[in-house]
C-alpha cells in the first residue's frame, strides 16, 4: 500500500472507532499485505485519534501463534460491566489476564517482566470491518481487533500452570491449562520489540481459551481457577419501535 492508501484506511478506522459505522470490505490485493503494514496503519490511526496506548495486547491463536495490538484506557471495563451486543461487531470472547508492570520494560533486556499485580480478565475482540478483517494485515490495522477488556480483582502472578475457562452462565467448563508466566513473557518480548513500556503500563494476554461467539442476553464469565474471574453482561439489542 502507498502512503495515500495507508492514510485513507487509517482515517476509515478512526471514523469507525468514533462512530461505530463499519468499514466496507477492501478489494482483494489492495489492503495491507502483512501484519507489519497493518501495525504501521494502526499507529497512524492512533495518532489521528490522539490516543496514546496504555499497554500492549497479545492474543494467543489456536494454531499456537500470537497477534499483537495496542491497549487503550478507554477500552478497559470494570468487572460485571454491561455492553450492548449490537455494538460488538463480529465479537469473539476469551479468557484473559492483565499484568501491571512494576518496572519499565527495557527494550535491550530479555528478563521476565516485573509485574506489580495481575488481574483475571475477559477479552472481547471485535472488528470495525463490516464483514470482518480480510486477513492478518487488516486485523493488525484494526488495532489488533481491540474491542473491550473487562478486568477482575487484582492478585499476584500464580506459580506454575493454572486452568482457564470462559463460558455463558451458569456453565462451568473444566477449562484448559495455561502458563501465565510464559504468556506474559511473550507479551513483554513483543512490547520490547516496539520500544518497551513504562512502569505502570499494561500487558494484556488474551485468547487463553478458544474464542467463543456471544449473543445478546447472555452473562459471560472468564475464570482463572484458583486466582480470579471477570464477568460481563451482553444486553439484547432494543426492539424496533412500532410503526
Amino acid at each position: 500500500m502507498d502512503q495515500h492508501a495507508r492514510a485513507a484506511l487509517a482515517a476509515a478506522i478512526v471514523e469507525a472507532f468514533e462512530t461505530g459505522l463499519p468499514i466496507t470490505p477492501i478489494p482483494p490485493g489492495l489492503g495491507p499485505a502483512d501484519a507489519d503494514t497493518g501495525e504501521a496503519i494502526a499507529e497512524l490511526a492512533l495518532d489521528m485519534l490522539g490516543a496514546a496506548p496504555c499497554g500492549l495486547r497479545l492474543v494467543l491463536q489456536p494454531d499456537g501463534g500470537a497477534r499483537i495490538g495496542p491497549m487503550l484506557d478507554s477500552r478497559l471495563l470494570r468487572d460485571d460491566a454491561s455492553l450492548p451486543v449490537a455494538a460488538l461487531r463480529h465479537a469473539r470472547i476469551s479468557a484473559a489476564a492483565v499484568g501491571v508492570l512494576g518496572e519499565a520494560l527495557d527494550p535491550a533486556a530479555a528478563t521476565p517482566p516485573v509485574l506489580a499485580g495481575v488481574h483475571a480478565a475477559l477479552d472481547i475482540a471485535t472488528s470495525r470491518f463490516r464483514d470482518g478483517a480480510g486477513g492478518v494485515g487488516e486485523e493488525a490495522a484494526d488495532l489488533g481487533g481491540l474491542g473491550y477488556v473487562v478486568i477482575g480483582r487484582r492478585g499476584a502472578l500464580p506459580a506454575g500452570a493454572i486452568t482457564a475457562s470462559c463460558a455463558v452462565e451458569p456453565k462451568r467448563p473444566r477449562g484448559v491449562p495455561v502458563d501465565l508466566a510464559a504468556a506474559f513473557a511473550a507479551a513483554a518480548g513483543a512490547a520490547r520489540g516496539l520500544g518497551g513500556l513504562p512502569a505502570g503500563g499494561l500487558l494484556v494476554v488474551a485468547g487463553l481459551t478458544p474464542p467463543a461467539l456471544p449473543s445478546g442476553g447472555q452473562d459471560w464469565t472468564a475464570r482463572l481457577r484458583g486466582f480470579g474471574r471477570a464477568r460481563v453482561r451482553l444486553a439484547e439489542a432494543p426492539a424496533p419501535a412500532p410503526a
